[in-house]
């Protein structure tokens, strides 16, 4: 009160005078909306499109329009305005159903070097390979030597004999061991028919290996003396004065009415089983290794698919075959003849075509320790190979088998790689 009274004296004002002078504070102005854009002339007129006519005007009530002159026609109303104010949904190429195919004439080559010993050659470059296709030396374009984790489909013969599948039996146990956690595995058996015994591919190291390797175990079969007639060609069991054996009774499937029994034929469907587990690597990514296992003794009989056409699959989808042989395939000698085939026979050993035609690698084991360690080597060379990604000189649209031929400049060295390929969409990326 005293500093208003000292106030009010020395400016001679009385306390009522200037509380009347103290104006009130205004408040902010309110928002107006922005006016129309009625005078925009030009090709373009926001939210009109491209033309030369002016903006429409505001509505009658703020701005009435003015009347047509006498004997002018009326204006045209504007079209309604369909633009869409809200963001498109962003679909890849899977939603829409659509796919996008990019053409490439790179080709991919895994390449195996060993040294006169057997042993993997380390320590080579780029400027050590030339590769040739169709007997044209191509242009390197990627050269890796990094480890790949591999998608391996293990294929199991149970049509062997009883002594060699008691081995193979024992030996499946250390397969988990041979490969790594970044590693992935399926397991296919056949005998008379291919069988998917893991549904699919799960982790090397997971807990259910174990189990699908338990249930692929099988008994085999037992090696008899085939006799088709004779006294001993005889049923040696009876019940109720037949065979107990339908297969060998007078009169059925294997026997006849004047005692001559036929011998049934071997089955060994090993062409089904490659190709159900082609099948099945077809699809794992690109940036694996893909590789099937085949432990067999290589006998071939009884598939509906044959061996060329089963080649072609595995050279298109860049699905590389290893294997152990086993049984008869796997002694000295009598292996190398096991080759050989007679018209109209059975294939004694097939698989050493596919082995060739896509280069992979093969051991021969008779004894248990052997095929235990077949198992890490083979699989520790398909892994660390050299890779090599050249551009081809031919067309993309050529179907037709292409020859590889790849070479290193160093003495006394063997190189294993495929023998070719075939172009087709899959190899598009």
């Amino acid at each position: 009160m005293a500093l208003t009274a000292l106030l009010c004296f020395n400016l001679h004002l009385s306390p009522a005078a200037m509380a009347q002078q103290q104006a009130p504070v205004p408040d902010a102005p309110a928002p107006q909306a922005p006016k129309p854009l009625s005078d925009v002339n030009g090709p373009i007129t926001p939210g009109l499109g491209a033309g030369n006519e002016p903006a429409a005007s505001t509505s009658s009530s703020e701005n009435p329009a003015p009347s047509a002159a006498p004997g002018s026609q009326a204006p045209t109303p504007q079209g309604k305005d369909n633009f869409q104010t809200a963001p498109p949904e962003f679909l890849n190429a899977a939603d829409t159903g659509t796919r996008i195919v990019l053409n490439t004439t790179y080709v991919q080559v895994p390449v195996t070097v060993k040294d006169n010993k057997g042993k993997l050659v380390a320590g080579l470059t780029w400027r050590d390979f030339k590769v040739f296709e169709n007997d044209t030396r191509e242009p390197i374009r990627v050269f890796n030597v990094d480890a790949y984790p591999l998608s391996i489909a293990f294929v199991i013969d149970q049509s062997l004999t009883s002594d060699v599948m008691s081995k193979v039996n024992d030996s499946l146990d250390a397969i988990q061991g041979a490969l790594t956690p970044y590693d992935e595995l399926a397991v296919f058996s056949y005998s008379n028919g291919a069988q998917n015994r893991s549904g699919g591919f799960t982790g090397a190291q997971s807990a259910r290996v174990p189990f699908v390797f338990s249930m692929t175990k099988a008994a085999g079969t037992d090696e008899q003396v085939p006799v088709n007639s004779g006294p001993l060609a005889g049923c040696p069991i009876r019940t109720n004065g037949n065979c107990a054996d339908p297969t060998i009774q007078p009169g059925f499937s294997a026997g006849s009415a004047n005692g001559v029994i036929t011998i049934p034929k071997e089955i060994h469907t090993l062409n089904d089983a490659i190709l159900a587990a082609a099948k099945e690597l077809s699809s794992r990514p690109k940036e694996r290794r893909r590789i099937i296992y085949v432990i067999s003794d290589g006998k071939e009989y009884g598939s509906k698919a044959t061996a060329k056409e089963v080649i072609r699959f595995l050279q298109t989808n860049e699905i590389a075959v290893y294997g152990t042989l086993v049984g008869d395939s796997a002694r000295w000698g009598e292996g190398f003849l096991s080759k050989v085939h007679l018209p109209f026979t059975m294939y004694d050993n097939i698989l050493y075509k596919y082995i060739a035609a896509t280069g992979g690698q093969a051991d021969s084991e008779r004894n248990l320790n052997g095929i235990e360690k077949s198992y890490q080597e083979i699989a520790m060379e398909a892994r660390n190979q050299y890779t090599i990604v050249y551009a081809s000189h031919e067309s993309i649209y050529d179907s037709k088998f292409r020859k590889i031929d790849v070479r290193v400049d160093r003495p006394g060295l063997e190189v294993t790689a495929k023998n070719g390929y075939y172009p087709s969409a899959l190899m598009s990326r």
